[in-house]
């Protein structure tokens, strides 16, 4: 049958794994992540390893580099905490929900490709559901499947807690792996020290999805403006010099606390923007960890 989720994941394996296949060669996990501590055997190089894990004694004697290959890298479980809270249906082009299902869809395809297990948590406002780790194209179908499904809206007039979500994959991540928390990091909760308590057992990649509205005010007019979290409008002259000025303000002391939470809890932190490629950003990303491995 081909259903929207089969069809979501053919184009997106078309469109977008081929390109990063031909553009980043090797293995993308380990990017993403650092060594584990128990070394399983060894391995040639390749152009996306960690130089620092060449065994030079192996090297000089077969004249070909070789690097060490640690129990973790064999067997690897990643996780996706993605959150589908209201705020996330917001975009201007598309909704961040939108992305956020590729994004992830892509990611479960990559790491999965070498037979690395992937499981889910799809977190919205009251509670979660989870998507067991798995390999093979049929569960990162079935994953397509639970990240297309609709999401009832839910607007109780109380911000995302963001705190909660990253208690409940503490909770749901027993085994050390790598995590991925994909958020627009709306919300309340102290966020910050339970991202510190994951980093602490896993190896965590925050990437956080922005819609371009969200950081520039476009000019448009008089709007009703709607907050997704609590539900309250309001009427806004979005071409008023004042108000401009004050959105500018605010969203530049948002983007610094975040940026100062995300420095402080020691993560891997990415932004993509609603309106980014979706293979270009994967390839800057790559390449961002890489630089700063």
């Amino acid at each position: 049958m081909n259903t929207l989720p089969e069809r979501l994941l053919r184009r997106l394996e078309w469109h977008v794994v081929r390109r990063l296949e031909g553009r980043l060669q090797g293995s993308y996990r380990t990017v993403f992540r650092g060594s584990g501590i128990d070394v399983a055997g060894l391995r040639t190089y390749t152009a996306e390893d960690d130089p620092r894990h060449i065994d030079w004694n192996v090297t000089a004697r077969l004249d070909e580099p070789y690097v060490r290959q640690y129990l973790e890298d064999r067997e690897l479980t990643a996780w996706l905490v993605i959150d589908q809270t209201a705020s996330m249906r917001f975009g201007t082009r598309q909704g961040k929900d939108s992305v956020v299902a590729e994004l992830a869809v892509c990611l479960a395809r990559l790491f999965g490709n070498g037979g690395n297990r992937v499981g889910a948590l799809l977190y919205e406002t009251g509670g979660h559901h989870i998507v067991p780790p798995g390999t093979g194209r049929n569960h990162v179908l079935r994953l397509t499947h639970a990240l297309t499904a609709p999401v009832a809206p839910r607007v109780d007039g109380r911000p995302t807690d963001l705190a909660a979500m990253l208690h409940a994959a503490a909770s749901a991540v027993r085994r050390r792996g790598l995590v991925f928390v994909i958020s627009d990091f709306i919300g309340e909760g102290d966020w910050p020290s339970a991202l510190v308590r994951l980093g602490q057992r896993h190896e965590v990649v925050a990437i956080r999805v922005v819609d371009p509205a969200e950081l520039t005010l476009p000019d448009i007019g008089l709007v009703l403006v709607e907050d997704a979290e609590t539900g309250e409008q309001i009427f806004a002259d979005t071409s008023d010099p004042l108000l401009r000025r004050r959105f500018a303000d605010q969203v530049a002391s948002r983007e610094a606390d975040l940026h100062e939470s995300m420095s402080r809890s020691g993560v891997t932190a990415h932004t993509i923007g609603t309106d980014a490629d979706l293979a270009d950003a994967l390839v800057g990303m790559v390449r961002s960890s890489r630089r700063s491995a």
